[in-house]
C-alpha cells in the first residue's frame, strides 16, 4: 500500500523556472526509497513539496489519500545542514518535538529520548551541546529528533553530503539499521549513485532539471546491506545501469528532455 502518492506533480517558480515536471510516483509504506540525480535537478524541491513547505503548480501530493497542503507531524525532514538548536543539549534537542506534541507524559517522553540516544549511539553525549559534537554526531541528533515524534514518513535531503567518507559510511549503516529496526518509510535524496544503491530498496533516477523520472530500479543484490555489498557483482551492475541512464539524459541535446530513441 502506498503511503505517499504524487499525481502529475509540477513546480514552476517565478520567472518561468521549472524545477519539477509532471512527476507521478507511489511510495509503499515501510520502504526506503532513494532519489538520485545531478546537483540542481529539483530533488530538494520535490522533498519540499512532499513536506508541504511549498505548493505544486500542478498536480497533487497525497498522504494516505489526503492532499498535502501544509507541513505536518506525519512528515519528518532531515536537512544536509546541521539544524540542532545550539542553546539546547543533545537530550533537549531530541525531546523538543515531544514537548511540543504533548502526547506523552514526562516519564514516557524521557524514556523514549533515552532509547533514541542509545539507538543513534549518543548515550554518553546526552548533556553535551551541539557545538561540541562532530558533524556525524550532529546528524545523529537530527535523525533522533525527527524519529522521536514517529512521523509516518521521514524525508532526508542529502543528510550525509557534508561528511567525510568514513563518517558517511558509518551514517549509511546507522540509517539502514534504524530502518530495519523501525520499519520507517523513508525518502532519501542524494547525488551519490553508490549511496542510492546501498540504501534504497527502490532507486528513482532523475533527469537534469526539471526533475522528471528517468527510471526506477528495484534493489537487485542479495545478502546483508553494508559497505561490503559495494563489491557484489549485482551491486556494481545496478550502479552501472543508473550511471548509464543518467549519462544518457545528461548528454542528450535537449538536456532533461527524454532522449530520442527512434
Amino acid at each position: 500500500m502506498d503511503v505517499l502518492q504524487l499525481q502529475g506533480v509540477s513546480k514552476e517558480f517565478e520567472g518561468g523556472i521549472k524545477a519539477v515536471d509532471c512527476v507521478t510516483l507511489g511510495v509503499p509504506e515501510g520502504s526506503l526509497l532513494t532519489i538520485v540525480g545531478p546537483s540542481g535537478c529539483g530533488k530538494t524541491t520535490l522533498l519540499r513539496l512532499i513536506a508541504g513547505l511549498t505548493a505544486p503548480t500542478a498536480g497533487r501530493v497525497l498522504m494516505d489519500g489526503v492532499e498535502i497542503t501544509a507541513p505536518g507531524p506525519d512528515r519528518g525532514l532531515v536537512f544536509q545542514q546541521y539544524t540542532s538548536f545550539p542553546w539546547l543539549t543533545v537530550r533537549e534537542n531530541i525531546a523538543f518535538g515531544l514537548r511540543l506534541d504533548g502526547g506523552l507524559d514526562q516519564v514516557a517522553a524521557s524514556r523514549k529520548v533515552e532509547e533514541l540516544l542509545t539507538a543513534v549511539r549518543l548515550a554518553e553525549f546526552g548533556n553535551a551541546f551541539p557545538s561540541t559534537l562532530s558533524g556525524g554526531q550532529q546528524q545523529r541528533v537530527a535523525l533522533a529528533r525527527s524519529l522521536a515524534v514517529e512521523p509516518r514518513v521521514l524525508l532526508l535531503d542529502e543528510p550525509f553530503g557534508a561528511l567525510d567518507a568514513q563518517t558517511r559510511d558509518e551514517m549509511q549503516l546507522l540509517l539502514l539499521r534504524l530502518w530495519e529496526a523501525l520499519g520507517q518509510t523513508m525518502l532519501f535524496v542524494t547525488h551519490d549513485i553508490g549511496e542510492a544503491v546501498l540504501l534504497g530498496n527502490r532507486v528513482v533516477i532523475s533527469t537534469p532539471r526539471p526533475f522528471r523520472i528517468a527510471g526506477v530500479v528495484e534493489a537487485g543484490f542479495e545478502g546483508p546491506r553494508g559497505q561490503g555489498a559495494k563489491l557484489l557483482p549485482d551491486f556494481l551492475r545496478m550502479e552501472q545501469r543508473i550511471t548509464a541512464t543518467m549519462r544518457e539524459y545528461l548528454l542528450s541535446p535537449a538536456g532533461g528532455e527524454t532522449p530520442d530513441r527512434t
